[in-house]
């Protein structure tokens, strides 16, 4: 009878094993793993943080409110480094291999954005907030075959073209006068910053304008820009324009201008929105000019762009990037995909779902271009938005519908 009794609990015991591994089974096959690939080392490492950190932000909010479609979700990064193609390689590559990982998020990765293909050949969902041109470019030829694949970011001509209004409508204004209508401009040797350029100078030279530098220095750290600047100083322009994106070459190359600082509008690309920037140059950013396309909007005007960006702050201690609203809103739309879909294994489905998206965005109302796959970049979509710093806050001066404050001039032009 003893022998009866414990082989019963053994059988038990058995059975209750057994529907406790089957149990475990279900809860691992219910969490859906996120990708995100992020220079979270090099010389962008604080864009790659914000990556995660708003990635981070979504997740935590959907997981307390018990995930979607009975899945919940974790986040599994992979560093790019320094974005070149052997270190964006190994990390897609990682992120694709991982089992359980079911789309992956990306402000950018490769500045050409050779690893769309990759995500494409593996039909894995990849939406991405980097230089959309080069997505363009790679999509466009083909947009079936990439219906994983989305940007985030509209196009970038508007980066190539919509200075020049800009700087023409202070000048019509009253508001900066120029000497000559001559431009310097200095870029770096890589595909965001060379095309961006290369836009403003033929838009500028269609205008009248005179290109007086024309620059380029090798991608990577920038030590010293003073032979650069002075080739500035013996034609003083009206105009400076640096494209280099990466925050500690822009302050840089700030500090070393303000040593002797020409007349000259001060335009640097993408640089200042990083919270780095203005770390490194404090009271010396007063004045300095940026744009943005796909930047959450600051603005009352737009009450989404607050929303977004008052969470991160919220929850991190510290502003937001470009890219902590941008991830943001990519893990937000991934999560209306899986609502309409169910099923996150079902990556033809999740694509087209992201395809059909239509949301009011931190960035602007969002929808996209079936050709390119990019989001649609105009006044009635995301626009482009321009600001100026002072006292360490970014002012939006543009568009005006948005607007929180207006062009002053800079402290070091005397008019």
């Amino acid at each position: 009878m003893q022998r009866g009794l414990l082989r019963k609990v053994l059988v038990v015991g058995a059975l209750s094993a057994s529907a406790l591994g089957m149990a475990m089974g279900a809860a691992a096959a219910d969490v859906v793993k996120i990708g995100v690939l992020a220079p979270l080392s090099g010389p962008s490492a604080s864009d790659g943080a914000d990556f995660v950190k708003g990635v981070e932000l979504a997740v935590d909010e959907r997981n307390a409110k018990g995930g979607v479609a009975g899945h919940t979700f974790e986040i599994i990064s992979a560093d790019v480094k320094d974005g070149s193609p052997d270190n964006v390689s190994s990390a897609a590559q990682r992120l694709i291999n991982t089992e359980g990982v079911q789309v992956v998020l990306t402000g950018y990765a490769s500045l050409s954005l050779f690893e769309v293909d990759l995500f494409a050949d593996a039909n894995m969902p990849y939406i991405s907030s980097g230089p959309s041109g080069s997505f363009a470019g790679i999509v466009s030829k083909d947009p079936g075959n990439y219906n994983c694949c989305w940007s985030l970011s509209p196009s970038y001509k508007g980066y190539e073209t919509d200075v020049l209004p800009l700087v023409e409508g202070l000048i019509a204004g009253g508001k900066f006068k120029p000497t000559g209508k001559k431009l310097a401009m200095i870029s770096s040797d890589n595909p965001y910053s060379k095309v961006i350029s290369e836009g403003m100078k033929k838009s500028f030279s269609a205008a009248g304008w005179t290109v007086t530098v024309d620059e380029m220095v090798p991608f990577g750290p920038v030590n010293d820009w003073r032979a650069i600047l002075a080739k500035v100083r013996q034609d003083p322009p009206d105009l400076v324009v640096n494209t280099d994106y990466q925050p500690s070459n822009s302050a840089l190359f700030l500090k070393q201008f303000l040593e002797q600082p020409t007349q000259s509008l001060v335009f640097l690309q993408y640089a200042p929105s990083v919270p780095e920037f203005v770390d490194l140059t404090k009271e010396q950013s007063n004045g300095v000019l940026y744009n943005l396309i796909g930047g959450a909007i600051d603005s009352p005007g737009w009450p989404r762009g607050q929303e977004v960006l008052k969470k991160y702050q919220d929850k991190f201690k510290v502003a937001s990037g470009v890219y902590g609203s941008a991830l943001y809103e990519e893990a937000e739309m991934y999560f209306a995909a899986m609502e309409k879909v169910g099923d996150p294994k079902d990556h033809d489905a999740i694509g087209k779902a992201l395809g059909e998206t239509k949301f009011d965005a931190a960035p602007g109302p969002v929808e996209f271009d079936q050709a390119t796959h990019l989001a649609v970049q105009d006044e009635n979509h995301i626009p482009v938005t321009f600001y100026q710093i002072w006292d360490g806050k970014r002012f939006l001066i543009g568009p005006r519908k948005y607007a929180t404050g207006d062009f002053k001039l800079p402290p070091w032009i005397k008019q």
